[in-house]
């Protein structure tokens, strides 16, 4: 792509273990770059099953210019569609969610069926067939309830990431689920420097009492046999509880092994992480207090196992998944220097604001660590539009850091062809 000459080179700059040149932090280029272009050629987290839970509910994604409609049908499945009318172009539906019987366009109100045909077209010539103009579809895997999308013409294979972490996520029953509580924070700041900060713990410690209440920081680049502990830190107190914590999950069977962003399959390298921690201090919960959020368990091990799974994918998103309550992420990029962060925290179907749960408490956590990393990316990105800034060497506890960069640019390389 002769346009993008110039990204071209600056990903052959690319050295491992250091950060990326400036202008792919801050430039408008970039930018295009990643919404028109790389984006687009992998999957991306967009929500799960709760966001649309009963045939009709629809809510939006947006990348750049590209507004995705996903849809739950009155067969249950939920798909994806281009938010663009087969007859002018207009867009179909304007607000972020809704719940809609059918799809009508507002501007000459052709009318779409929940799964993307073409019902009513007026005054249309003869030999128009409506089979023919039916909503353009949208690439979409639903794995064990979150759903991922892909704009490519011809999608990456999905490869193994759908039974690694479907194999784990379905343990929690997210199709049993609701959305109770979301919030959009709009970064002041690069989307990849809002994923670096979430791909490290190295900065934990000085910056968010909050998540340390109930999230040690060993397993988020440190602290786990896998990660090369012994380079990082010795602590044999944590690697005894580990490992009683690791007999007694294989006991429930809900052990597995460490799944970090394997290297060979389907041609789309490194982009799921799945992992099984033990919370610290006593918690069951990633709440203030440890305890749950949520008065109804969403699995079948009841309110008072003290870990928690987390998943990774890249490039956009990552996951909590505890007894009694979810919280997942998502990242799109709004401008070279504005990222959007969507959270939604997810209870049993059945619980009730008020009664089962209190929305403060079940968010307190994760709306600190929130408004905590929006400060430190917006810091970082300033910091690096400096003329001061060069490429730095990322600390061994930042592995998860140049894990994302590396697909960054593995990922532009590929889409550049």
């Amino acid at each position: 792509m002769k346009q993008f000459d110039t990204i071209a080179q600056l990903l052959a700059q690319n050295r491992p273990g250091v950060t990326l040149p400036q202008a792919l932090y801050v430039g408008e280029e970039a930018y295009r770059f990643d919404t028109e272009v790389m984006l687009k050629s992998v999957w991306l987290y967009a929500g799960t099953v709760a966001h649309a839970k009963a045939p009709g509910d629809w809510f939006l994604f947006e990348l750049g210019s590209n507004q995705v409609i996903i849809v739950r049908g009155r067969d249950g499945e939920i798909r994806a569609f281009h938010n663009s009318c087969r007859h002018r172009g207009a867009q179909l539906c304007e607000a972020a969610s809704g719940n809609s019987p059918r799809l009508i366009c507002p501007y000459h109100f052709w009318t779409y069926n929940l799964d993307g045909k073409l019902l009513a077209a007026r005054n249309m010539p003869e030999g128009f067939d409506k089979a023919d103009h039916g909503l353009v579809p949208v690439a979409l895997e639903n794995v064990a309830g979150l759903l991922f999308v892909c704009l490519a013409d011809n999608p990456p294979p999905f490869g193994r990431a759908k039974p690694d972490i479907a194999e784990q996520v379905s343990l929690y029953n997210l199709d049993k689920l609701k959305v109770a509580v979301q919030d959009d924070l709009i970064e002041p700041a690069n989307w990849k420097l809002v994923m670096e900060n979430n791909r490290e713990c190295y900065h934990c410690d000085q910056n968010h009492p909050e998540l340390l209440k109930s999230l040690s920081t060993y397993g988020f680049g440190k602290g786990l046999p896998e990660d090369g502990a012994d380079d990082v830190v010795d602590d044999s107190a944590f690697d005894a509880m580990l490992e009683a914590q690791r007999q007694h999950w294989k006991d429930l069977g809900i052990f597995h092994d460490l799944i970090e962003f394997p290297q060979d399959f389907g041609g789309q390298d490194g982009w799921h992480r799945v992992a099984r921690l033990p919370l610290a201090h006593g918690a069951v919960s990633q709440t203030l207090d440890g305890r749950p959020a949520s008065r109804l368990p969403i699995w079948a091990h009841g309110l008072d196992e003290p870990s928690s799974l987390s998943v990774w994918t890249q490039p956009n998103s990552w996951h909590h998944f505890c007894n009694d309550h979810v919280v997942t992420f998502s990242l799109t990029p709004l401008g070279p220097d504005k990222t959007l962060l969507r959270t939604s925290w997810l209870v049993h179907e059945d619980a009730v604001e008020g009664v089962d749960y209190d929305p403060a408490n079940l968010t307190a956590v994760w709306r600190a660590t929130n408004a905590q990393d929006s400060y430190l990316s917006a810091v970082n990105h300033r910091g690096i539009t400096s003329a001061g800034y060069r490429q730095g060497f990322y600390s061994v506890e930042e592995k998860l850091v140049d894990a994302f960069k590396t697909f960054y640019v593995d990922a532009s390389v590929k889409a550049l062809g």
